[in-house]
């Protein structure tokens, strides 16, 4: 784990295995998620793989060995991402399959590089989809393109990913890193707490009736309103506004 100025840098990193999710390596990511929540620095985690693969899935031996509480210990990892209250961007910089997927779809967003490739896997294997995956794909991407990437078989590109809305965008591998620190900027700038409850509302406010998402957001921005940074900010771009009048 890498931490930066706002933002932690978190890789998935066994290489050897093509990242393949077991036990430890679920419990490592939601341990690592965790101390970044209790962290006042961060307000963003980047989440990658160590090269040449984003998260090969789980690993055999688990599956093979898989009852409840193997599943529920694989589960931890990505849902450890999935609820966390910071900002998460998934940096897909090569295959994610199955339980990888899960890994990416776990982030509020995705950028895909060119050598990305999303590939749900679970029915090839005879396997029902687990770790929340259909809930999290029908939040990515519509009905109908979520039953095709789990019937309709085959992997989806990088750039595929960002046509039907899966990845936020595609772009060439060495920009990937450089392109998802750009992304986490602004938040990772911004006070935590504003961060915080900016995804707080957006998750609250997906499925509710606009009234409700009107007085929800009242709330929460008169209290951005009262906040030091804002008034700190407004004070800037007067200052701004000012030294442009002739």
């Amino acid at each position: 784990m890498e931490e930066h100025p706002g933002w932690a840098l978190l890789t998935l990193a066994d290489p050897e295995r093509r990242n393949a999710l077991g036990r430890e390596m679920a419990a490592e990511v939601a341990a690592a998620v965790w101390r970044l929540e209790s962290s006042g620095d961060v307000r963003a985690i980047v989440l990658t793989g160590a090269p040449p693969a984003f998260c090969a899935g789980a690993d055999l031996a688990s599956l093979e060995a898989a009852d409840e509480e193997v599943l529920r210990a694989l589960y931890a990892g990505f849902e450890a991402v999935a609820r966390s209250r910071l900002l998460t961007l998934a940096a897909v910089n090569g295959a994610a399959v199955g339980a990888g997927m899960n890994m990416a779809l776990a982030c509020d967003v995705r950028l895909a590089a060119e050598s990305a490739r999303f590939d749900t896997r679970f029915l090839s294997l005879g396997l029902h989809p687990g770790g929340g995956h259909t809930w999290l794909l029908q939040r990515a991407v519509s009905y109908g393109r979520a039953v095709a990437l789990l019937f309709g078989g085959g992997a989806v590109s990088g750039a595929e990913a960002a046509r039907i809305g899966l990845a936020h965008r595609c772009v060439p591998d060495d920009e990937l890193l450089e392109a998802a620190s750009g992304f986490v900027a602004l938040a990772a700038a911004a006070p935590r707490e504003l961060v915080t409850r900016v995804k707080a509302s957006l998750r609250a406010n997906r499925d509710a009736a606009y009234e409700a998402a009107l007085e929800r957001e009242l709330l929460d921005q008169l209290w951005s309103v009262g906040q030091p940074a804002f008034a700190a900010r407004i004070a800037a771009l007067r200052r701004s506004v000012s030294s442009k009048e002739p």
